[in-house]
């Protein structure tokens, strides 16, 4: 299939006004007719002139949502003349991740597809949040803007046909409005483990584990990821 921008009439929705940690609503909230689209639409909007040619990292907790919202970020971002997306697979990407990647690729910055500590479901929450190029928060000057062009936004635009499959690690080539587009699936946890090694002894923090270190005596400890994005993470470091 053909891809096509597309854009696409809509209507601002109130409240959609980014807090510290995003914006967060509940999953029929994100899911309304354009509502996300129209939020991603403004994040991209704010960035203003860096956005073409951009690198962007998109990816979230595996909550309820997350992995069609990562797709349909991807269409969005096409049809706005950014030339990369990595992605977490199956759209999952933890919030430290998503920093480390943002920094080691050079990215303008990071959507992050999370509502926390929030309980996720078809009934509960989502979130959507912006990462700036240095790895952190958006600050207050930048979801001002963000929620000022929410409340003006009459269309949005999207890549139509673009097939994007984000379980599939691998690097996908596109041409989109006759320039390359390329989407970079990735496995959600190297990159981070990585960064970790450079952080961190890990052959001292094993034998202190082990007891290598400490007289033979192993240490015993009990992990709970509790049900969070974190523990695909913790399996591969531990």
């Amino acid at each position: 299939m053909a891809i096509t921008l597309a854009t696409v009439a809509t209507t601002p929705y109130e409240g959609q006004k980014p807090g510290t940690s995003g914006l967060r609503k509940k999953v029929k909230v994100f899911t309304q007719k354009n509502y996300t689209e129209n939020f991603v639409q403004c994040i991209l909007d704010a960035n203003g002139a860096a956005l073409t040619g951009s690198t962007l990292v998109v990816g979230g907790d595996g909550r309820f949502f997350c992995r069609e919202a990562c797709e349909l970020i991807v269409r969005i971002c096409a049809a706005n003349g950014v030339s990369r997306i990595l992605a977490g697979q199956n759209g999952i990407l933890s919030t430290p991740a998503v920093s480390s990647l943002i920094r080691r690729h050079k990215a303008l910055g990071g959507i992050v597809l999370t509502a926390s500590h929030n309980p996720g479901g078809p009934e509960n929450d989502f979130g959507i949040k912006f990462n700036c190029e240095n790895g952190g928060p958006a600050p207050d000057a930048f979801t001002n803007k963000i929620y000022a062009l929410s409340g003006e936004i009459k269309e949005y635009k999207i890549a139509e046909g673009l097939a994007i499959d984000v379980s599939k690690v691998g690097v996908n080539n596109y041409e989109v409005a006759g320039k390359p587009f390329v989407v970079e699936v990735i496995d959600s946890v190297t990159d981070y483990v990585l960064l970790m090694t450079e952080i961190f002894d890990f052959d001292k923090l094993k034998d202190f584990v082990s007891g290598k270190s400490r007289g033979g005596q192993p240490l015993k400890m009990r992990i709970d990821a509790m049900n969070g994005v974190t523990g695909s993470y913790v399996q591969e470091i531990f």
